[in-house]
């Protein structure tokens, strides 16, 4: 063997959601949701969503991400990468994925990346933030506030008639 090394992952153990959504348009919601889950658990099976039965054609962006999300959880993944899983959708929809990250990082390491500090500190236990490819600072989102946070001043003036 060379020089070189491999690593290798059981397919359940590691769940991934790029940043832009990799889903077949021909195929419905329950399609995805069963290839996926034969891929990585082949004995998973779970109650579907009310739109199961719909193509991906038809879903909002929104919709489009939940199902990403949900591919990247399948076969009970202990390491989740996501890319950016709120990048293109409206602030409900966000606040939504928020909710089933909050609710699903249980017993499983959550990496993530987002240009949104408040996604990162309502998700985060640590944050780390990069600029230009160089590590500038890592911590729990409290220090890091505490250690680089300038909030914000609003200052008044009134003015005398």
């Amino acid at each position: 063997m060379g020089k070189g090394f491999k690593i290798l992952i059981e397919s359940n153990e590691m769940g991934v959601c790029p940043q832009y959504d990799v889903l077949f348009d021909t195929l419905t919601v329950r399609e995805h949701l069963l290839f996926y889950g034969s891929v990585k658990a082949p004995l998973w099976t779970k109650k579907l969503l009310h739109q199961q039965y719909k193509r991906i054609g038809v879903l909002s962006g929104g919709m489009k991400r939940r199902l990403s999300i949900a591919i990247s959880f399948i076969g009970n993944s202990k390491t989740v990468i996501l890319d950016e899983p709120t990048s293109g959708v409206d602030p409900c929809s966000r606040r939504s994925i928020w909710d089933i990250l909050l609710n699903y990082r249980a017993g499983r390491t959550l990496i993530f990346t987002t240009h949104h500090l408040d996604e990162a500190e309502v998700l985060s236990d640590r944050i780390a933030i990069l600029q230009h490819g160089q590590l500038k600072c890592c911590g729990p989102p409290s220090y890091l506030k505490e250690m680089h946070g300038q909030g914000y001043r609003l200052t008044l003036i009134k003015k005398v008639r």
